[in-house]
């Protein structure tokens, strides 16, 4: 690794520390939470946030929005919610000599940051407006592609799917999220802060750390930032062992699976364990951030067979396992 890179990767982890810190300010705790929609961020990747209503989600986003310097927009995904809606439309002018023309009003999907709010509230067709915004920044509107802003980035909240009213999401939806951040309930002391910072006669400021050029130059050091063998051998040991038909899957897991992660999965481990590492302050991803960020990164790309349900089995504790297996199989080596 070059000095230069060492003194960048640096200078990062410090601006990255003030920008946790502002965030403290505004969102009290949940401190794995920050972590995670950080590094989606800073990976140029999407986050779906899941939680009860008033954990604080939405509020989160439009911290993030301040402090890391982006334009953002809020959908309020509802029922009766159109593709247009989100993507905007063409109208029909007519100017003053008569002359008529189609002109074009964006949704509030041209933006930096946007907040899709209760995404599984909305039909399967509305969601499916996000699918190749998510993928390749652009949208296709009347056979005319159109990009989005430079950084893109969706985060998403969604309510538990056992709520009524809500959808499940497309499994091709759920793949282009970089990680699924499940939002529990604050521990006491944490709900006790929340308590005192929220009912006051004013709300806690947050400022900007970042510019949208400083963030998309931090997207780029990312990248640049070097994996050992032993973690790229262990992120390929770990998604393969997922998949119910692969070789390396242990017999309990074939009989619990119906599909596991592709290599988006993988991919999106490459790059969380150089954020991770990166927020730690530490110049190179370890097996312990592979391990951290197994959950977050595989959880939405998997999915149980029905006899693995009714038998009452719990896909983040099939997760936790295998990553468990996994570990200690690389450390024996």
């Amino acid at each position: 690794m070059s000095d230069t890179l060492v003194a960048e990767i640096e200078s990062l982890g410090e601006r990255l520390a003030l920008a946790r810190a502002s965030i403290s300010q505004r969102f009290i705790g949940q401190d794995r939470v920050v972590e995670l929609v950080l590094a989606s961020l800073l990976c140029g990747g999407h986050a779906l946030l899941v939680g009860l209503p008033g954990l604080g989600k939405t509020r989160l986003v439009d911290t993030l929005s301040t402090v890391m310097g982006l334009k953002g927009n809020r959908i309020q995904f509802t029922p009766d919610l159109m593709p247009a809606d989100i993507l905007g439309s063409e109208v029909l002018d007519a100017d003053p000599d008569g002359t008529r023309r189609f002109r074009f009003i964006e949704g509030p999907i041209f933006c930096q940051l946007l907040l899709a709010d209760e995404i599984n509230r909305a039909s399967p067709r509305t969601q499916s407006a996000l699918l190749q915004a998510m993928q390749e920044r652009e949208v296709t509107i009347a056979g005319q592609h159109r990009p989005l802003g430079r950084p893109f980035h969706v985060l998403a909240t969604q309510n538990p799917i056992e709520q009524e009213g809500t959808y499940p999401l497309p499994e091709a939806q759920l793949d282009r999220f970089l990680v699924q951040v499940d939002v529990p309930y604050p521990d006491r002391a944490t709900e006790k802060a929340v308590l005192l910072a929220t009912t006051g006669a004013e709300d806690a400021a947050v400022h900007q750390v970042f510019s949208t050029d400083e963030l998309l130059t931090a997207q780029s050091i990312l990248r640049r930032m070097p994996v050992g063998e032993n973690v790229v051998e262990l992120i390929l040991d770990l998604v393969r062992a997922c998949r119910p038909g692969e070789a390396e899957a242990t017999p309990d897991l074939r009989d619990s699976l119906s599909w596991g992660p592709g290599p988006r999965a993988a991919q999106a481990l490459m790059l969380t364990v150089r954020a991770r590492a990166l927020l730690d302050g530490r110049l190179a991803p370890s097996a312990e951030d592979v391990a951290a960020l197994a959950r977050p990164v595989l959880i939405h790309r998997m999915a149980l067979n029905f006899a693995a349900r009714a038998r009452g089995e719990d896909l983040g504790t099939l997760i936790d396992r295998t990553t468990a297996r996994i570990t200690r199989i690389e450390a024996a080596a």
